[in-house]
């Protein structure tokens, strides 16, 4: 294991699940603030669906990046299962090490992207246009540094670690 790395991807985790859940709670506030102007008022809100589709977006990658430290995927697991003990541990290494690269390569062709989109505003509320880009490459980033942090745990992703809980 790379020392440091365990901590790391913990406190990244912890943060990444907090954000995401104020930008669902946000995001929820947003859309009833939106219902309630448009059918109790009966003036539509200009911005509320535009942070709302900020917020879902956040909500959606961060919460695909949780999904690669703690393991929520659908998945075949025929093969894993019907492998020997040492042969699984590898196979779920080698399993994490391409999500951690795909991570990687979603860190940098976000990055790309959120460089020819820059200089850009929202429509409704006027933020820049990298505020809502830059998700696709911290997620990315989450994804690779959670991936390499379940390929090099002791154990093996077989194993979770002693914050996560095990089912």
């Amino acid at each position: 294991m790379i020392p440091g790395l365990a901590p790391l991807a913990r406190g990244a985790a912890a943060l990444t699940r907090g954000s995401v859940i104020l930008a669902a709670v946000t995001m929820l506030a947003a859309l009833c603030w939106q219902v309630a102007a448009r059918y109790v008022l009966g003036e539509p809100s200009i911005w509320s669906e535009e942070l709302a589709v900020l917020l879902f977006s956040w909500t959606v990658l961060g919460g695909l990046a949780l999904g690669v430290r703690e393991g929520w995927h659908v998945r075949l697991t025929l093969l894993p299962d019907a492998l020997p003990p040492g042969a699984r541990v590898w196979l779920e290494r080698a399993t994490d090490l391409l999500t951690a690269a795909l991570g990687a390569f979603l860190a940098w062709s976000g990055w790309r992207f959120m460089d020819m989109t820059s200089g850009s505003f929202s429509a409704a509320i006027g933020y820049p246009t990298e505020i809502l880009n830059v998700m696709g490459p911290i997620a990315g980033a989450l994804m690779a540094l959670f991936g390499l942090e379940r390929a090099l745990r002791p154990g093996g992703a077989v194993e979770a670690p002693a914050d996560l809980p095990v089912a």
